[in-house]
């Protein structure tokens, strides 16, 4: 079960929760899927370092998909 990525706020946050759901569907694996999210946030907030991104997309994904919850994460403050 996918989470519906529509209820996320952050465009950002729902853009990472989407691409990395649809990368785990076709086959790519959990490291493969979380590295290409960490760059595509990247792209959204280029400022940030690699280690903020990998930590942002981890809380991300562990709340959204692994633990699917539906509250508000930590995370930039872009809309």
């Amino acid at each position: 079960m996918t989470v519906d990525p529509r209820r996320i706020g952050r465009k950002c946050e729902r853009a990472v929760v989407t691409a990395y759901q649809e990368l785990r569907e076709v086959g790519q694996p959990d490291m493969q899927a979380f590295g290409a999210c960490t760059t595509l946030y990247r792209i959204h907030h280029p400022e940030a370092s690699l280690s903020e991104a990998r930590r942002l997309v981890s809380e991300w994904i562990d709340h959204h998909v692994v633990r699917r919850e539906t509250g508000n994460t930590p995370g930039c403050d872009c809309d």
